[in-house]
């Protein structure tokens, strides 16, 4: 772990490898689990508000879930989080064949929102816990990812670089620009 301004970041993102690779996995983190999609306060009030423009690409029961459970929830530990279906799917996943995409994603990228889907799906498998003076920046191991991890390291992409325009988002340029460095500064230190 190493300090970098007002995160506590694990050396694992540096160190580990990972590329999604949606066709092996199908997109199963969006339809595993026990709970949605962390969300911020913020992210929570863009979700109220394109939800109208994301409604058409959403699966029916997805639109169910969201029309019962609301555009987010709150969590058993009382964290904010996307809604599921029937305790499941997200309730913004749409499939391709078998392949579970992100709807909120899809209207994004045909240019009928602006916002990509919530920062914390960007950044997986990097998982951020925010606390009162620091947030802490986690490489999250999942069996499910076993193939990303595979095709990671034949393609030797660290973690960070494959989430490196989630990182720039949520923390900005400048403090991507000081993660690159320690990474080189650590793989200096592994060579000698």
């Amino acid at each position: 772990m190493f300090q970098l301004g007002k995160t506590i970041v694990s050396e694992d993102i540096l160190e580990k490898d990972f590329v999604c690779n949606l066709t092996a996995c199908k997109g199963a983190c969006c339809v595993d689990g026990d709970a949605g999609a962390p969300l911020s306060k913020e992210e929570t009030e863009i979700l109220q508000a394109i939800y109208p423009k994301v409604k058409p690409y959403l699966r029916p029961e997805g639109i169910e879930a969201i029309e019962h459970l609301g555009t987010w929830v709150v969590g058993t530990e009382q964290d904010l989080e996307t809604p599921l279906i029937e305790n499941k799917d997200c309730a913004y996943v749409i499939f391709d064949g078998d392949t579970a995409l992100c709807a909120i994603e899809q209207a994004y990228n045909e240019g009928i929102v602006d916002w990509k889907k919530p920062v914390s799906c960007h950044l997986y498998p990097i998982r951020i816990k925010d606390f009162s003076e620091f947030a802490a920046v986690n490489y999250d191991r999942w069996d499910i990812c076993d193939d990303a991890c595979t095709l990671g390291k034949e393609l030797q992409v660290p973690v960070y670089k494959f989430v490196k325009e989630a990182l720039i988002r949520r923390f900005g340029e400048n403090w991507y620009a000081e993660l690159e460095k320690v990474a080189g500064e650590l793989a200096e230190e592994r060579k000698k």
